[in-house]
């Protein structure tokens, strides 16, 4: 008996299939009065983000599309088949709203899919098609990696206008309880807006939904992969303050540091729409390469001071001050035994006692000599060498007045060096909280 049942609601459908669209057209809208609007219902469920491609600002996403009308000519009585309350049959049967997507980026420009339609016995029709979309999105990367962005879909009827077909929306956000959740996009919302246009073109109104999906970035991927990289080699460029100028790689430091930077900054260049609006991380970016060249370009300064010759003039008193006595005390450098007698005042005293001494005991000496030879033959040998030691003892202490004033210029530098080094690693740490702080 079922069996037999189970057939004649097949006939009965058949049967119902065929009265219903005996005559029956798809071209021409389902009403019965031509002045009424028609009802079309809009429902959006977001399934997927598939991609945003920042650089052509594009999104590609996933969407279920629920439309629901009124067909005034395919209603039935359902007692008088059997009960059957609804039936599916292919989308192409019936009348379709030309319900598109306003901001499409596709260059197919491809619709929905041909699914089946839901068609009730009192005329209401329930279309639901997965479509895969890509539209255009306004992508603002001022606070890039931590930027949010506001994506609009907008759906309305091409040729239909407001008088014809009126366009609501379901719910008053997308349909969010499917969602697959993004790597890189988190879906703060989606809500739903219904706007009714008038265009330049026609007189008539054409109302539209447009949903406004709001996504925040997810921004570990960059932290790690590009802010942390720069801000540890940002750190490393003060660092070249510190290492000593005999070295040799104070300025190779500098330009290594600068070729890294400039790597990462081709890299977020390569990913980002070339508008004016500069990313955060691109500022940051051009603030630390700004930096390590000034860096560069004072150890370039600071080393030619080092290596100042004994032709050199004297450190001038100013400089003597404010660099070796403030300056110095500020940044903790001092030289070995600094506090003690200086080695140059010993031995320059040393010298002139010797001086002295050679000068009062000639007449002795030259007494002690007049055992083995005439008085007037030691005196003339004995001014011979009070000569040379004379000449090498001045030669000795121009030779020391040179390293002493070497010596200060290197030690010039050195301050400098350690002022520096403590100025930038300053300005690293505010620019790096600055940064974080924009990003907050």
């Amino acid at each position: 008996v079922s069996a037999g049942c189970r057939g004649a609601q097949g006939r009965l459908a058949y049967k119902l299939l065929h009265d219903l669209f005996a005559n029956y057209s798809s071209a021409l809208r389902p009403v019965e009065d031509t002045d009424r609007a028609l009802n079309v219902t809009l429902q959006v469920t977001l399934s997927q983000i598939i991609d945003m491609d920042e650089r052509n600002q594009v999104l590609t996403s996933y969407l279920w599309v629920r439309q629901t009308w009124l067909d005034a000519h395919l209603t039935w009585d359902k007692d008088e088949y059997g009960g059957i309350d609804s039936i599916r049959i292919p989308s192409g049967y019936v009348w379709r709203p030309d319900i598109i997507l306003y901001n499409n980026a596709d260059e197919h420009f491809g619709g929905s899919m041909e699914t089946n339609v839901v068609l009730r016995s009192d005329g209401h029709i329930m279309w639901d098609s997965p479509a895969i979309t890509k539209s255009s999105c306004k992508v603002d990367v001022s606070y890039f990696p931590f930027d949010g962005q506001q994506c609009h879909l907008t759906f309305g009827s091409w040729t239909y206008n407001g008088n014809q077909i009126d366009l609501r929306n379901q719910l008053d956000t997308g349909d969010l309880t499917d969602f697959v959740e993004n790597v890189e996009w988190e879906v703060l919302g989606m809500p739903a807006t219904r706007n009714v246009i008038t265009y330049g073109c026609c007189s008539e109104p054409y109302p539209d939904v447009t949903y406004t999906l709001l996504l925040r970035r997810r921004a570990s991927f960059y932290i790690f992969n590009l802010l942390l990289p720069c801000i540890m080699v940002s750190f490393l460029a003060p660092l070249g303050f510190y290492l000593p100028a005999d070295s040799g790689e104070k300025v190779s430091l500098g330009v290594t540091v600068l070729l890294a930077l400039t790597v990462f900054q081709l890299l977020v260049a390569e990913s980002m729409p070339p508008s004016e609006s500069v990313p955060l991380i691109g500022k940051y970016y051009i603030a630390t390469m700004t930096m390590i060249t000034a860096s560069t370009a004072l150890t370039i300064f600071i080393m030619n001071v080092h290596h100042c010759g004994p032709g050199a003039r004297p450190v001038p008193p100013w400089a003597r001050r404010l660099i070796l006595h403030h300056m110095a005390r500020l940044c903790c450098v001092y030289e070995v035994g600094e506090s003690c007698k200086s080695p140059q005042r010993a031995l320059g005293g040393r010298v002139r006692v010797g001086d002295a001494g050679g000068a009062g005991e000639s007449p002795g000496e030259g007494q002690v000599g007049t055992e083995g030879c005439p008085w007037d033959h030691c005196l003339c040998h004995h001014d011979a060498l009070l000569s040379n030691v004379g000449y090498i003892a001045g030669c000795f202490r121009r030779h020391r007045a040179n390293q002493r004033r070497t010596g200060e210029w290197k030690k010039v530098a050195k301050v400098m060096d350690r002022f520096f080094m403590w100025v930038f690693f300053l300005m690293v740490f505010l620019m790096s909280v600055l940064v974080l702080g924009n990003a907050a």
